[in-house]
């Protein structure tokens, strides 16, 4: 993402979303919706495509903690506001629409930081696929995830879920949670490998939060690097990927995070990470 602005000031306050950041570069983005189980509306959807290209941006933000308020991370679509709607839409509004959807996912995937989910209760539909982008799947055992979209007939491939599942749990699996939509439960999801690491009950954000600031302590670049590489090589010859690895490896070496590990470590002392 680039880091050049037009004239447009960073926005001040979200009004679908709850944004907090601090010191140590980490930023929190609360889906604010309890009510309603922190259903999204076309708002919520372009306040994240937005909000993400905005930190993707700063150099401040090396970490981001997705969170759901409340009972549940994610309902999905406002059926009310969205799925209602969308009937009265015409063809070329229903495009734009799924495109927007689907350059949320691709922000959660192409930012230059680690994407940290927090997850309780319930994750189902497009909140199961923002759950999916992320990096890192933090859950509590009372989360579960459902992958809806064929349950009101439409396509289990919405928003990328159809590259991105088969790739975390293996095609069988993405095929019976696609097709069906069955309900996961946080133990099964840790079997087929859905979720990163299991916590005890309510210790979901805490322990998202505990390992946003352990990242955000490291060497920002070979992370942002490595996620990159983790994107762009899903779909490449080994070839191409050895060539890729090659050439990111050999532009870190020139930097300064490789100088000052060799530096601490011959000080025995911890690296002082810039970045860089």
């Amino acid at each position: 993402m680039s880091p050049f602005t037009g004239s447009a000031a960073r926005t001040p306050k979200w009004q679908h979303l709850r944004l907090t950041t601090d010191d140590s570069g980490v930023a929190t983005v609360t889906l604010a919706r309890p009510d309603k189980l922190n259903a999204l509306t076309f708002g919520a959807y372009a306040d994240l495509r937005d909000l993400l290209a905005e930190l993707s941006r700063e150099k401040s933000v090396r970490a981001l903690v997705l969170a759901g308020e409340g009972r549940g991370f994610c309902s999905g679509g406002d059926v009310d506001e969205i799925i209602g709607a969308t009937l009265a839409m015409d063809t070329s509004q229903l495009l734009d629409f799924n495109r927007m959807t689907g350059q949320v996912v691709r922000a959660l995937r192409e930012c230059p930081f680690p994407v940290i989910a927090a997850l309780h209760g319930v994750a189902a539909g497009a909140g199961a696929v923002l759950a999916l982008a992320a990096d890192f799947r933090i859950a509590d055992p009372t989360a579960r995830f459902a992958f809806l979209f064929t349950r009101v007939g439409l396509s289990g491939g919405d928003m990328g879920a159809a590259y991105l599942l088969p790739r975390v749990v293996g095609l069988g699996h993405a095929t019976r949670l696609l097709m069906l939509g069955d309900t996961v439960r946080a133990a099964e999801a840790e079997r087929i490998g859905l979720i990163s690491e299991l916590t005890e009950e309510g210790g979901d954000d805490e322990r998202a939060q505990e390992l946003a600031r352990h990242l955000a302590e490291g060497p920002a670049l070979a992370y942002a690097q490595t996620k990159a590489l983790l994107t762009a090589e899903l779909d490449m010859p080994l070839a191409a990927a050895v060539e890729m690895d090659a050439a990111t490896q050999a532009h870190l070496m020139n930097g300064a995070d490789y100088a000052e590990f060799h530096a601490a470590f011959t000080a025995k002392r911890a690296p002082k990470w810039q970045g860089r």
